[in-house]
C-alpha cells in the first residue's frame, strides 16, 4: 500500500468484538480483586486482610473469590464491547471534523502506539465521559446484581433469584441504584483515563524514539514496543484516574447494597462523613487501584492489538 494511499479502518463490528473480548478476559482474571473490594466497602470497619481471611476461612475459598464472576463477566464484557464501540464511533466523528486534528496527530497515527485516531485534549476528555456513561446506564441492572451478589449483606443463592426480590422490594428502579453515583465517578474517570492515556503514550512514544535513534535503529516501533508502551499508559492512567474518583465508587457501593438507608449521594455522603470520617471515601482504594490499573491497561492493550492487526491485515 502505497504511503498517499487512505488507510483502511476497521468496522464498527470489529470494535465492538474486541471491545467484549478483552472485557471478558479482564473481568475474569481480576475478580477476585472485585470480590474482595465490594467486602472492604460495604462497612469501613472491614479491612483487605479481614475480607480475604473470612473468605479463605469459609467453605470453598477458591470458588468464592470468583463469586460473582458471571455478572461481572457478562457486565464488563458487554460494557467494554459498548464502550469501545460508541468511543470509536465518536472519535471517528470527531476526527473527520475540520481543524479538531492536525497533519501532526494523524502522522503519529501511522508511527505511534495507537492504531485509534489522535485527538486533542478536550476531544479526549468528553468523548471518554460521554461513552462511558452510555454503556454504564445500559449495564447498570448488572452491577447492582453483582454488587448485591458479592456482598455478604444478602444471600442471594442465583442471579435470578437476586433479581426477583429486587423487584419484588424496589420494583425496576432498584435496578438503578447508584447510577448517580457512578455516572458522577465514571464520567470523570473515562475523560481522564483518556486523556492521561493518551499523553502518556505521546510521551513514552517518543522516549521510545529517542532511545531507538540513539541505539541506530530507524525501524518502525515493534508491536511488542508498542503494546509495552500501551500497557504502562494504561496503568500511569487508571492510577491517577482511580485515586481522583474513588470516593465517587465508595457512594455508589453504599447506595447499591443499602438503598433503604442511603436515599441519595449527597445523603450517603454527608453519613459517611459524619460516622466514619474522610477515610470511609477511601475505602477499597488500594484494591480498586490494582485492579483498575491492570484491568484498564489489559483491556486497553488487547483492544488497541486486536485492532492493530486486523488493520494491517487490511493493507
Amino acid at each position: 500500500m502505497s504511503d498517499g494511499a487512505p488507510k483502511r479502518k476497521t468496522s464498527s463490528g470489529f470494535h465492538f468484538v474486541a471491545g467484549l473480548g478483552s472485557g471478558v478476559a479482564s473481568a475474569f482474571l481480576l475478580q477476585p480483586a472485585d470480590l474482595l473490594k465490594t467486602r472492604v466497602q460495604q462497612t469501613n470497619a472491614s479491612s483487605l486482610r479481614h475480607a480475604l481471611r473470612d473468605v479463605l476461612n469459609g467453605p470453598n475459598p477458591i470458588r468464592q473469590l470468583w463469586r460473582g464472576t458471571t455478572p461481572s463477566v457478562i457486565r464488563t464484557g458487554l460494557g467494554s464491547a459498548l464502550y469501545f464501540g460508541m468511543l470509536n464511533q465518536m472519535r471517528q466523528y470527531v476526527a473527520r471534523m475540520p481543524g479538531l486534528v492536525t497533519p501532526a496527530q494523524s502522522e503519529l497515527v501511522v508511527k505511534g502506539s495507537s492504531a485509534l485516531p489522535k485527538l486533542g485534549n478536550v476531544a479526549n476528555l468528553t468523548t471518554g465521559a460521554f461513552a462511558r456513561v452510555a454503556a454504564g446506564f445500559v449495564l447498570n441492572p448488572m452491577t447492582v446484581l453483582k454488587v448485591r451478589y458479592e456482598s455478604s449483606h444478602y444471600s442471594y443463592s442465583s442471579l435470578a433469584g437476586a433479581a426477583r426480590d429486587i423487584v419484588a422490594r424496589e420494583g425496576m428502579r432498584g435496578f438503578f441504584a447508584g447510577f448517580g453515583a457512578t455516572a458522577v465517578r465514571d464520567a470523570p474517570y473515562a475523560g481522564l483515563y483518556v486523556l492521561i492515556y493518551e499523553q502518556a503514550k505521546t510521551q513514552f512514544g517518543a522516549l521510545s524514539s529517542a532511545v531507538s535513534e540513539t541505539a541506530g535503529d530507524a525501524a518502525l516501533r515493534s508491536v511488542s514496543s508498542s503494546a509495552s508502551i500501551n500497557f504502562v499508559s494504561g496503568v500511569v492512567a487508571a492510577t491517577a484516574a482511580t485515586t481522583l474518583t474513588n470516593p465517587f465508587d465508595a457512594i455508589k457501593t453504599r447506595l447499591q447494597i443499602a438503598p433503604g438507608r442511603y436515599r441519595n449521594m449527597i445523603q450517603a455522603a454527608k453519613m459517611m462523613l459524619r460516622d466514619e470520617g474522610v477515610r470511609s471515601m477511601f475505602s477499597g482504594l488500594s484494591l480498586r487501584i490494582g485492579r483498575k490499573a491492570i484491568s484498564s491497561a489489559l483491556t486497553w492493550t488487547v483492544y488497541e492489538e486486536l485492532i492493530r492487526r486486523a488493520e494491517r491485515r487490511l493493507l
